[in-house]
Order: C-alpha cells, then sequence, then structure tokens
C-alpha cells in the first residue's frame, strides 16, 4: 500500500523523484608501489575519474560514488570511473558495482 506524502516530506526523505542514486568501487592496487606512485594515483583518480565527472567519492579502495549535486549518478559515470580504472597500470583489479539508493543501503 502506497502512501501519500507530500511534496516537501519527499524531498526530506529522498525518496520517489528525489531518489538519489550512487554506486560502489572496490578496486586493488598493485603491490610494491611508492609512496610518490601512490600519491599520483590517488589525485589522478580523485581529479580525473571522480571530480571531472561531477561526482564525489568516499572510501579508499573500497567506497561508493554519487553525483556531486543533487541528482543521481548514472550508468555514464559508472562507465566513465571503470574505464578509467582499467585503463591505469597501477589497478590489478577493479569492481564498479551497480546503481543503488545512497541513503537507503540494504546490506
Amino acid at each position: 500500500m502506497s502512501r501519500h506524502r507530500s511534496r516537501r516530506l519527499r524531498k526530506k526523505l529522498h525518496v520517489d523523484e528525489f531518489q538519489e542514486m550512487g554506486f560502489e568501487l572496490m578496486f586493488r592496487l598493485n603491490a610494491g608501489l611508492s609512496a610518490e606512485q601512490m600519491g599520483a594515483f590517488w589525485d589522478a583518480f580523485i581529479g580525473d575519474a571522480i571530480e571531472a565527472n561531477g561526482l564525489l567519492y568516499g572510501g579508499s579502495t573500497d567506497g561508493m560514488a554519487c553525483l556531486r549535486k543533487r541528482g543521481s549518478a548514472d550508468e555514464s559515470h559508472r562507465e566513465a570511473v571503470r574505464a578509467w580504472l582499467a585503463a591505469r597500470p597501477e589497478v590489478s583489479e577493479a569492481n564498479v558495482g551497480p546503481l543503488i539508493d545512497v541513503w537507503y543501503l540494504e546490506r
């Protein structure tokens, strides 16, 4: 049974037309990277894969990406990050999860 909620409440609860989608990332970096190489990788990851696509990222090699502004990440965001990770020699394995509701994670 669906409930009737006001627009204000739907916005506050991030449901219906205000739902926000994001995706999880899990990747593994090659062993033996120097501190300088790790720093360069993370700078490039945040600058080129995340911020360049209008995303925010929380986590380390296991984290969550979502749109920087209100709204939802989409398949093009997932593909851009996946392709960027796949092209990097520092990354030995990468898994980009499906789009999920970032406010109501089911774990």
